[in-house]
């Protein structure tokens, strides 16, 4: 069969582009912006990328074009497809109907740590011999990639609640049909599709409807929307994790949960001792440990797995370290996430200064949601560094009078990178958080420490 991808770019939907390529199908795609990383993993997997959208690249027609969720009516490639009748599926459709389809689907959802839990859940299944498949929003350092189809019965999938394409603005994961539903946690998020955290908790609440009664819903202890949410309805076993409190909890723990052990039932399973720090990525395990046993992975087995695991790009992940300033790349984009993020660090390193450089560029970021929020997340920082993007709506005044003084804000990222060079100094902790590219801060702060600028 041969498939063409409309947003192949995308994590999910490159992810996709490699499970069709693994099944023996010819795969070819385009993209707005076709660049590295997934550019590089998707040719090395004999996929042919074409930049932008001309209907040119449906020419000759291929058997199915699968369309991601960020192209809209309107584009020349939706209106050709459209026009001529060309077949089209969704990329979760997709998933469902020719990956997920009589496989134990282990579904990871919630609005943070969904790419961190997957990954965890996909690895220890590995290591215990399962030969899973898998299909993460991010690169796995423990596989190099986002995606396989995996040998075994088992497929652990991020669940992820954003619409699922322009003619279906059902979440992804109504698709995916999971015996086995992590619920991480829920707030309110993607302010540009749900209209509050009401919204949100209904079509979780669609989700919670698909897992059959023989399965297992595992969800973070005490979290009231998520209970909330069960009250609607629950027709499945359900378990919860917690750091204190919950059917699976974390005990003797090191200040920055770099090891700590794990109790199930009321007994101590397992130890996790590893290279991952903070009480959001200790929850993250729990919730691996646990669905992985209902997969029939002994929790102690789960430990150690653990012990091995790499966690995934741009979580916390140190980059260099130029003049002796250690530059980190977060994901971090939702107050919440900042402020786990900013905890683990700081309880890693103690008394040093850390400087937090933040691009507000998600959609619920951009409208203001946060505006009231995001002051107190940074708040652990010793110095903040904001990025004003083009076209922010909102006033940045709560941000600024919640962090009295420590912040500056800059409208060009070349003044940030200007600014942390002239104050850095050695053993400072630079944490640079965006869910995007943010002009290639990274690369380009790391040069310019190792000019001597710090």
């Amino acid at each position: 069969m041969k498939i063409h991808i409309l947003g192949i770019c995308g994590t999910f939907m490159g992810g996709i582009a490699l499970l069709a390529r693994a099944g023996g199908h010819e795969v070819t795609g385009s993209d707005a912006n076709v660049y590295p990383p997934m550019s590089t993993q998707l040719e090395n997997s004999g996929i042919t990328l074409t930049e932008g959208y001309d209907p040119a690249h449906l020419e000759p027609s291929p058997d199915v074009v699968i369309v991601g969720n960020t192209l809209a009516r309107g584009n020349p490639c939706v209106e050709y497809l459209l026009d001529r009748g060309l077949p089209y599926s969704s990329g979760p459709q997709w998933l469902a109907e020719h990956i997920l389809a009589g496989r134990h689907v282990l579904a990871v959802s919630g609005t943070h740590g969904k790419t961190t839990t997957t990954s965890m859940l996909a690895w220890i299944l590995d290591q215990a011999g399962h030969c899973p498949g898998y299909l993460i929003g991010g690169v796995a350092e423990n596989f190099g990639n986002s995606a396989r189809r995996g040998e075994g019965p088992c497929f652990v999938v991020e669940a992820d609640e954003y619409d699922t394409a322009f003619f279906d603005k059902r979440s992804k994961f109504i698709h995916y049909r999971p015996r086995t539903l992590v619920i991480n946690n829920l707030e309110f998020d993607h302010a540009d599709i749900f209209s509050d955290i009401e919204d949100i908790k209904r079509e979780f609440h669609r989700l919670i409807r698909t897992v059959p009664g023989t399965g297992r819903i595992l969800y973070h202890h005490g979290d009231g929307h998520i209970e909330a949410t069960l009250a609607m309805g629950c027709w499945t076993p359900a378990s919860t994790f917690g750091l204190a409190g919950g059917d699976w909890q974390v005990t003797d723990a090191a200040p920055d949960y770099s090891c700590f052990g794990v109790v199930g039932a009321g007994n101590t399973v397992g130890r996790v001792d590893w290279d991952l720090i903070g009480r959001h990525n200790a929850e993250n395990a729990l919730a691996a440990i646990a669905a992985a046993a209902e997969a029939g992975v002994d929790p102690d087995r789960a430990c150690r797995a653990l012990g091995g695991f790499r966690s995934v790009k741009r979580r916390l992940q140190r980059l260099a370290e130029p003049g002796g300033v250690a530059v980190y790349d977060d994901f971090a984009h939702h107050p919440t996430a900042i402020r786990a993020t900013l905890e683990a660090l700081r309880a890693r390193v103690g008394a040093a200064r850390i400087l937090a450089v933040l691009e507000p560029r998600s959609n619920t970021m951009k409208m203001g949601v946060h505006r009231d929020s995001l002051g107190p997340a940074l708040a652990g920082a010793d110095r903040v560094l904001l990025y004003r993007p083009p076209g922010l709506s909102w006033d940045l005044a709560p941000v600024l009078d919640a962090l009295a003084g420590k912040v500056e804000v800059h409208d060009e990222v070349a003044a940030i990178i200007e600014a942390v060079a002239a104050s850095a100094a050695p053993g400072d902790q630079v944490l640079i958080m965006s869910n995007g590219g943010f002009e290639d801060i990274h690369a380009r702060l790391i040069a310019r420490l190792g000019e001597g600028g710090a």
